[in-house]
């Protein structure tokens, strides 16, 4: 007997006691697997994951969890051996693995990179400006971003059993939430490798990652309103979930990526011969090809000119003829199986209704040549390409979930975006142009329509990831028939997953809970230069006041001359006395950005290594001959970097003239030493 799929629930791992359900290889049907779940206490998977999980990631910082996740990614490059071999019985060839395995892996490294760079070293975010409230700025508000106590819950569907669980799992760890993972049957056997891998690897913390091998069962009558659910698949599945009581009434968030009716268009500029011809072309090819057209991604609706369709169908089946369809393991085949029988009869019925408004020009929808592989066993379909009648409904309205894709044709851009729109809303659209006032009409009547568009010309063309490859940096979900959710997209499917709060206090009480400084807390002065202080010495709010520096109109000429800035407003008394902002000779901003430094400076060797910036620079009052500014410096953020020996500080400058008017404002950037010296000897 084959392997029975365990899952792996509060700190264990769990087999059923009956045989279970057989998962057969999607090429030969020969058994790989049993999955069942019978007697499996989801109740203590959720109680666990609240209790145990929860607690121990929202002890670390997001630049610990995106450390965590940096070395599970590479980990997980030590096993991709094993993930390939196994991958192959899903009936994905190697490039449809890489997809699946590579890109789950690469989704990892990118979210611990952006937890890296653009979270804080922190359990908080913070999200926006301060507001000042009331006219004496004693009462002032922040919105934040904090951790909730919850389990986000992931039900992937059958194509991606990596890459469906990574992206998913790589926000929510980094939110600080436990995850629950139930992966489609199908393929669940390859999933459960990839959890049992992790799990083994310890480096995830107890609780934050369970499976669920089988059923879901009483899985969303667990969750409460700090729980959610991320979902993919079928429209009818996800509505299912939407009708749960606890959906409805009880606060349960849920996130749906369902039906997707991709299209890709060609836009009215190409002709036959034109680069982006032939980019359309391959694309369109692909999209049918990879995983066999199991993807939400992949076209399913390739709109072109009139006036050129016949050549597009003639393109399209030309480089189709070339697609060798069979067994993955046999390193010629182009195109592997579907993932089950069951699924290749969906999309032959899916075809059927197609043919209702359109006809089969490429393709067997009941055989078709194999390189290798068992026709009878075996879940093989050719690549199917329909041409769609005018006024055409079927193609609109029906997704043939495999390599199946039908060609519709416009007059004009505004029916091409008709058409698109007629998907009622999409994942993602294409569009092959080099012409820009196209590439602006169709993204604005596309963008509604759809959660991602790509414009494909020969410019970005080597660079492209091509249609349906979602990227970690960009949100992946779409409107109305997509399921009207989104995930991925960098750092927001982190604060997705967090509870945003808007906090009113005191400057001092807004400045502890936050970390940072704000304006009207309390400022430190103990008489040691900031400058002379690590970063294990630094506190929020300490300050220096600098002396005074009068800016003499020598000052700002000489700036003029050297620097060769010599708008008139600095050089021109007679032109700047017009000036209805100036009325006279007003000193160089980046002149008195350059003074206010020489004021604040230490300038002996300590622990402030580098300068890396400046943030929010804005100038407030015209200096003009003869005023005297002086420099406020306040220690504004303390981040230290786990990476390094040095943290970035981030200093509040405030530059003012002799009447005490503010002139300019801006945040200072440093790197500083956490220990000073850095090598004491």
């Amino acid at each position: 007997m084959s392997t029975l799929l365990e899952s792996y629930a509060a700190g264990r791992w769990f087999r059923a006691a009956d045989e279970g359900a057989p998962l057969l290889d999607a090429a030969t049907g020969e058994e790989v697997a049993r999955i069942s779940n019978r007697g499996l206490d989801i109740g203590a998977m959720v109680g666990h994951a609240r209790e145990t999980g929860g607690p121990a990631l929202r002890a670390l910082t997001f630049h610990e969890r995106a450390a965590a996740l940096k070395a599970l990614a590479k980990h997980l490059l030590t096993g991709k051996d094993e993930f390939y071999a196994l991958s192959v019985r899903t009936g994905a060839t190697s490039r449809d693995t890489a997809v699946d395995v590579d890109g789950g892996i690469g989704t990892l490294f990118s979210f611990a990179s952006k937890g890296t760079r653009e979270l804080p070293n922190d359990t908080i975010v913070l999200d926006g400006a301060v507001e000042v409230l009331g006219k004496g700025g004693t009462f002032v508000g922040q919105h934040i971003f904090t951790s909730r106590p919850g389990v986000a819950v992931q039900i992937n569907a059958f194509n991606f059993p990596v890459w469906g669980m990574l992206e998913k799992l790589a926000p929510a760890f980094l939110a600080g939430l436990p995850t629950i993972v139930k992966p489609a049957s199908q393929t669940a056997y390859l999933t459960e490798l990839v959890v049992r891998r992790i799990i083994e690897s310890g480096l995830l913390p107890e609780g934050s990652l369970q499976l669920i091998s089988g059923s879901a069962g009483s899985l969303l009558d667990e969750l409460t309103m700090q729980d959610s659910v991320a979902f993919t698949g079928s429209a009818h599945t996800a509505g299912i979930l939407r009708r749960h009581p606890n959906v409805v009434d009880g606060g349960v968030r849920l996130g749906v990526e369902a039906d997707s009716l991709n299209c890709s268009i060609l836009g009215p500029d190409v002709r036959a011969g034109d680069p982006e011809f032939d980019l359309f072309v391959k694309g369109v090819v692909a999209e049918m090809t990879v995983k066999a057209g199991q993807k939400c991604t992949a076209i399913r609706r390739v709109i072109v000119p009139d006036a050129i369709a016949g050549q597009v169908v003639d393109a399209l089946a030309e480089r189709l003829s070339k697609i060798t369809v069979g067994d993955p393991r046999n390193p010629d085949v182009r195109m592997g199986a579907l993932a089950s029988l069951g699924q290749r009869d969906e999309v032959r019925k899916a075809v059927e209704s197609l043919r209702a408004s359109a006809e089969v020009v490429v393709g067997d929808p009941d055989g078709g040549p194999l390189l290798d592989g068992d026709a009878e066993r075996g879940a093989f379909l050719t690549p199917l390409l329909l041409r769609a009648n005018p006024g055409a409904t079927e193609p609109h309205n029906v997704e043939p979930f495999g390599p199946v894709s039908t060609v519709l044709t416009y007059d004009s851009v505004d029916e091409a975006v008709t058409l698109a729109a007629r998907g009622k809303g999409s994942l993602v659209a294409s569009v092959a142009t080099h012409d820009p006032g196209v590439a602006r009409s169709i993204v604005l009547g596309l963008a509604p329509w759809h959660g991602r568009v790509l414009l494909l010309d020969r410019d970005d063309a080597k660079e492209s990831t091509g249609h349906g490859s979602p990227l970690p940096m960009l949100v992946h979900g779409g409107p109305g028939r997509a399921g009207g959710g989104e995930e991925l997209g960098g750092v927001r499917a982190v604060l997705g997953h967090m509870q945003r709060t808007a906090i009113q206090a005191s400057p001092d009480l807004l400045t502890a809970v936050t970390g940072q400084w704000t304006t009207g807390a309390a400022r430190r002065e103990d008489g040691v230069h900031p400058f002379r202080k690590s970063l294990a010495e630094l506190r929020i709010g300490d300050t220096i006041k600098s002396a005074e520096r009068t800016v003499s109109l020598a000052d700002i000429e000489h700036f003029a001359e050297f620097t060769g800035d010599t708008f008139y407003a600095h050089t021109d008394a007679e032109a700047a006395a017009r000036n209805p902002l100036f009325g006279g000779i007003v000193a160089h901003g980046y002149l008195v950005v350059s003074l206010a430094a020489g004021l604040f400076v230490e300038p002996s060797p300590g622990p402030v290594l580098a300068n890396y910036g400046v943030d929010n620079l804005r100038f407030l009052t015209p200096v003009k001959a003869d005023d005297t500014i002086a420099v406020t410096l306040t220690v504004k953020q303390i981040k230290p970097r786990n990476s390094a020996d040095y943290g970035e500080v981030r200093w509040d400058a405030l530059v003012t003239n002799q009447d005490g008017q503010p002139v300019a404002t801006y945040d200072v950037l440093t790197l500083v030493a956490k220990t000073w010296p850095l090598n004491p000897q």
